[in-house]
């Protein structure tokens, strides 16, 4: 683990460290978000090729994920039509379990830590802006070359024009802008509601059976996760050879603008500033 820092050294004078870091420790789960952040922004400071390479992790994790999801569907849909949607939702909530156990780096969980952090006055604005910005560019890149390496697998080669995968990534490039805004605002909701549970849980199997289920919504409703999109976008063009209908480079960018705006939203206003508020309070009453 990289070793922690104090960066409140770099905070201006007038702010008030020792009240909020009594109000931190009146929180336990803030306490941890705090200790979380400062190690994602120790190991930013001190290793950026470490950090990235925990940030192209996370789509390694996720890319797996989503082909075993993918995979299963089509199987599914073979036996039994219709049945495509529950065990795609089942096997693709493993893919939060991967990355939060091989402590890997995503993007839309980093969007609460990193705005948590600036509104409790732990990190700068730059410093922020700076780790989800290369969090998300290597989660990119990641999901794109694993998606790459998936489509040459002996699961993905020769599929029919119409299946499960093509047909849902089509689906998601058709979505109206204010639907696809929604759905990330709750896709995020959820992602991020996984990662206070773990934070929160001490046994690793509750964790697990709950970070699943929990994901198991988002999967199952077709909520939009701009991460998640990175490789399930990917995974289909190679796998078609590009030719899904409506799949452009504008219908693409389209919907991945807005799944990380909303997103944002979900996870980093909606969870992340409503609890950090509720907790910044005198009272005994905190998470």
């Amino acid at each position: 683990m990289p070793q922690v820092r104090d960066y409140t050294t770099d905070l201006p004078a007038t702010d008030t460290i020792n009240e909020q870091e009594t109000v931190a420790e009146k929180s336990p789960l803030f306490k941890k978000i705090d200790e979380a952040l400062m190690n994602k922004v120790a190991l930013f400071t001190s290793s950026y090729a470490r950090y990235a390479a925990r940030a192209i992790l996370a789509t390694l994790f996720l890319t797996l994920g989503t082909a075993a999801a993918f995979g299963t569907a089509l199987q599914a849909e073979k036996i039994l039509p219709g049945s495509g949607k529950f065990t795609f939702a089942f096997m693709f909530s493993w893919s939060l379990v991967m990355i939060i156990f091989m402590g890997a780096e995503l993007g839309t969980s980093n969007m609460l830590f990193v705005t948590v952090g600036v509104y409790r006055k732990k990190i700068h604005f730059s410093t922020a802006a700076k780790v989800l910005g290369t969090t998300l560019l290597f989660n990119l890149i990641g999901g794109v070359f694993f998606a790459y390496l998936i489509s040459l697998t002996g699961a993905f080669q020769d599929l029919p024009s119409s299946n499960y995968l093509f047909d849902g990534i089509a689906g998601k490039l058709s979505k109206s802008s204010i639907q696809i805004f929604v759905e990330a605002i709750f896709a995020n909701i959820i992602v991020n509601t996984a990662f206070f549970i773990n934070l929160r849980m001490k046994d690793d199997a509750g964790k697990v059976m709950a970070i699943i289920f929990v994901i198991f919504i988002f999967a199952f409703l077709g909520y939009e996760h701009v991460i998640a999109n990175f490789p399930a976008f990917s995974l289909a063009f190679f796998a078609s050879h590009g030719t899904i209908a409506g799949m452009t480079l504008g219908s693409v960018l389209h919907n991945i603008f807005f799944a990380l705006i909303g997103n944002y939203v979900g996870g980093a206003l909606v969870i992340g500033m409503t609890y950090a508020w509720m907790n910044k309070t005198k009272t005994n009453y905190v998470d």
